[in-house]
């Protein structure tokens, strides 16, 4: 039992695991107003289908994303001590967990619907293409938009089989969300990133800019959330404090960098935005249920 838990672990350490907090909560929150269709229904096993789903979309992408970026990462003074560049995972092991989690992932999406089955492919594309981006281009960050703005997306469709005008603007607000912290999170790696030819926008316009940039994909946050509020019917004090709770939590991971001082960007880039999706998620499904 203990091998195996140390293969999990380290598994688990390849892929942050943790970080599944970002996507899965709006994934939920999508699952809950796909139920509210005419034509929906519950079960425990679309529910499950949808978590697995989640978890291996994610741990595709994350795997990949690693085995891609090994001799990178071994050069980068923060992420020397990851599992592949540390040797604690070969780059066949990471490789070979990617291929099982993409297998796992296009098998569960079939088994909820010919759609689903069928856009995990394009799903794929995105998932495991946005790892090459910072190769080529500064927009890099916005494929990290696009790759967790799939999540609820995904789970609206498999449960309802199309989208609706709340939904679309959930995913749109995902994507804003997600490409602003990853401007903010790419600041840590703005020197190495051109020494080592790499593209992102703190390396292509420097620190300061890039945080206004950042602030600028945050601002139509506050027109969209409000919108999603009232196409979702989240109108009530739960739903309202959902969405007010998630448009502080923009604002202080702003308020606590400055281009002087990142000392606490791992609190604006994990604990603000961990905290915004998991309470907006609860608030959204209290707004529902209650």
């Amino acid at each position: 039992m203990g091998g195996v838990g140390s293969a999990i672990g380290k598994y688990a350490s390849l892929v942050k695991f943790a970080h599944t907090i970002f996507a899965l909560p709006f994934a939920l929150v999508a699952f809950l107003l796909a139920l509210q269709e005419p034509s929906a229904r519950f079960t425990w096993l679309l529910l499950l289908q949808i978590i697995l789903c989640m978890v291996f979309a994610r741990s595709a992408a994350m795997g990949f994303n690693r085995w891609v970026d090994r001799e990178i990462d071994a050069r980068n003074p923060r992420t020397a001590g990851r599992d592949l560049p540390a040797g604690r995972i070969s780059p066949r092991q990471a490789l070979m967990f990617t291929l099982v989690n993409i297998i796992g992932f296009v098998a569960v999406a079939f088994t909820i619907n010919a759609l689903c089955g069928a856009l995990s492919f394009v799903a794929l594309v995105v998932l495991l293409g946005y790892s090459y981006l910072k190769r080529f281009t500064w927009l890099c960050h916005f494929g990290v938009g696009a790759a967790l703005a799939i999540a609820p997306a995904g789970a609206f469709i498999a449960v309802a089989g199309y989208m609706t005008t709340a939904a679309c603007l959930l995913s749109l607000i995902v994507f804003l969300w997600s490409s602003g912290f990853d401007i903010l999170y790419a600041l840590a790696d703005e020197e190495i990133d051109r020494e080592q030819g790499l593209h992102s926008i703190p390396q292509r316009f420097g620190r300061t800019k890039a945080m206004t940039i950042a602030r600028w994909v945050h601002l139509p946050e506050f027109v969209l959330v409000p919108f999603f509020l009232v196409f979702a019917g989240l109108t009530d004090p739960w739903g309202l404090a959902a969405g007010i709770f998630f448009l502080a939590m923009l604002v202080y991971q702003h308020a606590i960098i400055s281009p002087k001082d990142l000392s606490r960007l791992n609190a604006a880039f994990f604990t603000a935005n961990g905290l915004a999706s998991l309470v907006f998620c609860v608030l959204a499904y209290l707004s529902v249920l209650l």
